[in-house]
């Protein structure tokens, strides 16, 4: 049961992540995959391009395909409204680690 209350708590925080990531410029899956490995996140394909693209079906990201290498390569970058929630999310992030602190 703990495992699950985690995930889901880790999942915000992972599409945050993502977010800000796509407001520093376009990424693509296994870039993200490994940045979020250094912040501890265990990420597989399999679970990070469900969360891409209910990403990107709510909006939040758009992507564009390029070929690198004779190879289509998906770059996500973030939306207007993602810019938003992203906004929205810091603030609540700050407020949040304001009080938790100590």
């Amino acid at each position: 049961m703990q495992d699950k209350i985690l995930r889901k708590l880790f999942l915000g925080f992972i599409q945050i992540h993502i977010l800000h990531h796509a407001k520093q410029e376009p990424f693509y899956g296994a870039w993200i995959i490994e940045e979020l490995s250094e912040h501890g996140y265990d990420m597989s394909p399999g679970t990070l391009y469900p969360i891409l693209h209910n990403m990107e079906s709510s909006k939040l990201l758009e992507s564009t395909e390029k070929t690198v290498e004779g190879r289509v390569r998906k770059y996500y970058s973030i939306t207007i409204p993602g810019i938003e929630i992203l906004n929205k999310a810091r603030e609540k992030a700050y407020e949040l680690f304001k009080e938790i602190k100590d």
